[in-house]
């Protein structure tokens, strides 16, 4: 029997209560998983996919990031996350909820799982504290040219000092996922390229804590952590024992049908000579492996994978 709990704790912005969710099996876990969602959703859209590995003896944790969810705080704005240096601070509140549940249950291996916009928090997350997680999954993600990234945060924060940082700009939506359903002929919505599933995609739309328009300081904040995650310099203080797996859908237009994640196995494999990293691409599969029509094989796939290292951490 899976039990759920929803727990509350101090953000690092140092106003706003940041809402997160354990999914807690009977006995004592074998790993931890902490879940970290992607832009414009929540945790909780992970139900399925944390009920099965709980069931399987593994306890998930996740909380909403600033500006989503339930962690907008009192009158708060869906898609901005905090006046200061909110790429630091995504990734410090992920931190602490990981010190807080593994203190409940110290010597069992903690895992994260970032997807999407929280694999960049993710990355930025192994860069800061890979020492002190067992191993990392990055769905999801994208290596876009260093002069885009640029130009973005050039534009967003001329745009800021204009117009606020709270106001939503479908300018830069647009130019952000204009090109998503170009290799989708006769798409039903412009939500299409999120996955196969329509039950999932008219859920995604129809839920206004999903279906809302980043703020100028969201957008900004996604080139302040792409800038950092995309630096190689940085990435050299990930720990090269560290077990990486790297995995998307092989139709997912956010990582260029591959291109992506295949950019950032190269570089972790070759450049940075990690010696623990895999990547697992998925045929037939979008963006959101969690919602897909077929995602009972990613759910096997990523518990298999975390079992597996699970159980070389308990032989060390």
């Amino acid at each position: 029997m899976v039990r759920k709990e929803e727990l509350t704790y101090k953000s690092r912005d140092r106003q706003t209560m940041i809402h997160a969710i354990k999914w807690i099996p009977e006995g004592q876990p074998i790993a931890l998983l902490q879940i970290i969602h992607g832009m414009q959703e929540y945790i909780d859209r992970y139900d399925e996919f944390a009920r099965f590995l709980a069931e399987k003896g593994i306890l998930v944790m996740g909380n909403d990031h600033l500006g989503h969810g339930k962690s907008i705080g009192e009158h708060g704005t869906y898609g901005y996350f905090c006046r200061d240096d909110a790429a630091t601070v995504l990734v410090r509140d992920a931190h602490r909820l990981k010190k807080m549940v593994q203190e409940e249950y110290p010597g069992v291996p903690v895992f994260i799982l970032g997807h999407s916009f929280g694999s960049f928090v993710a990355r930025e997350y192994i860069t800061r504290y890979g020492t002190g997680i067992a191993g990392a999954i990055i769905q999801g993600t994208a290596f876009m040219p260093g002069g885009t990234v640029k130009s973005l945060g050039s534009l967003c924060s001329f745009m800021s000092f204009f117009l606020g940082e709270k106001t939503r700009s479908n300018m830069i939506n647009n130019m952000a996922f204009k090109g998503y359903l170009k290799k989708i002929p006769n798409a039903r919505t412009k939500q299409d390229w999120l996955s196969h599933n329509e039950e999932s995609v008219n859920k995604y739309i129809a839920d206004p804590a999903c279906n809302f328009v980043f703020t100028i300081n969201g957008f900004k904040t996604m080139a302040d952590i792409l800038k950092r995650v995309q630096n190689v310099e940085l990435m050299e203080d990930i720990p090269k024992e560290l077990p990486v797996l790297i995995t998307a859908g092989k139709e997912d237009p956010v990582g260029n049908y591959g291109e992506g994640p295949e950019k950032l196995f190269y570089i972790y494999k070759n450049t940075l000579q990690l010696k623990n990293v895999e990547i697992k691409m998925y045929d037939g599969m979008r963006h959101e492996l969690q919602q897909e029509i077929g995602r009972e094989k990613v759910f096997a796939d990523q518990y298999e994978w975390i079992k597996k290292v699970a159980e070389k951490v308990a032989k060390n």
